[in-house]
């Protein structure tokens, strides 16, 4: 008995089809983001391709890669036709692609704008499940002598010690600082804590003829800028 084909299998598509061949003949670029991840996986299920299974997995997520970066091994498994190995190679994929953000970032060493201090923090802060507050601690020329992780807390808040702020921001030599801290929930807008916290800085910086610069509060995909917004 002759047995049927599926259209699953990918090995029996046209050239023009197979993710690996499209990439090697027509470039990188011109693939979705199924079709790479199809590359990362290898090879679907009994049911359906790598690429259908991809799909189906970057659907879960809405299509949103970063999404698809905070997915733990264990939850990349639940999908039928990813073992443990292919959810590795997904998940060290886009940790590379997360640390390519990161080297972009290190070449920012002056802050001119709220977009640098964004595009030098979102790497850092904005994929994270949980809060975390920053510190910018910048010479008169406005480079970033040094960046800080004052605080680490739950998703609702972190506890910011001033004091601490302060002593760092003298031990480095700043005369100016920048605040930062992300929202997890992807929230853009100032609590009232938020609000505090910054004037109280603000406040303790003055009396050490320190200027506070700015407070961001970045999202996965944007932030809020207090100095912007004339909160400063």
């Amino acid at each position: 008995m002759q047995t049927k084909i599926g259209s699953f299998s990918i090995k029996h598509w046209s050239d023009d089809d197979k993710p690996r061949e499209k990439l090697v003949q027509k470039g990188k670029a011109i693939l979705s983001d199924a079709e790479l991840v199809a590359i990362l996986i290898g090879s679907g299920s009994k049911d359906e391709s790598a690429v259908e299974l991809s799909k189906r997995i970057l659907a879960s997520v809405d299509n949103n890669l970063n999404e698809l970066g905070k997915l733990s091994i264990k939850q990349l498994t639940q999908f039928k036709g990813i073992g443990e190995a292919k959810a590795v190679s997904i998940a060290a994929a886009l940790e590379l692609g997360r640390r390519r953000g990161g080297e972009d970032a290190k070449k920012i060493t002056k802050i001119t704008s709220s977009k640098n201090c964004y595009d030098l923090l979102q790497p850092i802060l904005g994929e994270l499940p949980h809060e975390e507050f920053w510190i910018l601690y910048l010479n008169n020329a406005n480079t970033v002598l040094y960046k800080n992780q004052l605080s680490k807390g739950g998703i609702t808040g972190t506890l910011v010690d001033v004091r601490l702020v302060m002593k760092q921001a003298l031990e480095y030599g700043a005369v100016a600082l920048i605040l930062a801290h992300n929202h997890p929930s992807g929230t853009l807008r100032a609590s009232e804590a938020d609000k505090n916290i910054t004037k109280r800085l603000k406040a303790a910086a003055i009396a050490l003829d320190i200027k506070v610069l700015d407070h961001l509060i970045i999202t996965q995909k944007d932030y809020f800028s207090f100095a912007d917004e004339g909160l400063m």
